[in-house]
């Protein structure tokens, strides 16, 4: 099975949480402004990411999810 990690990107306020506790430091702060007027976190490092989901533990606004998803065998 493969994982696929998602940031809500109009949910995340960009208070950096979820970058200070990630053991593989896949996470930064966007340039770009969200609808809300918030900088969100984004995965700059994909390949990185071990799934260990402790961003979502630490995310106050339950932004982020790690969901198993079905990998294609073609």
């Amino acid at each position: 099975m493969a994982f696929q990690h998602n940031i809500d990107k109009n949910r995340c306020k960009g208070c950096g949480l979820c970058l200070s506790v990630c053991p593989k430091n896949v996470l930064e702060i966007s340039t770009k402004v969200n609808e809300k007027g918030y900088f969100p976190a984004f995965q700059a490092r994909p390949e990185d990411c071990i799934h260990c989901t402790m961003c979502c533990i630490m995310c106050p606004d339950v932004a982020i999810t790690i969901t198993e998803v079905e990998e294609s065998n073609a």
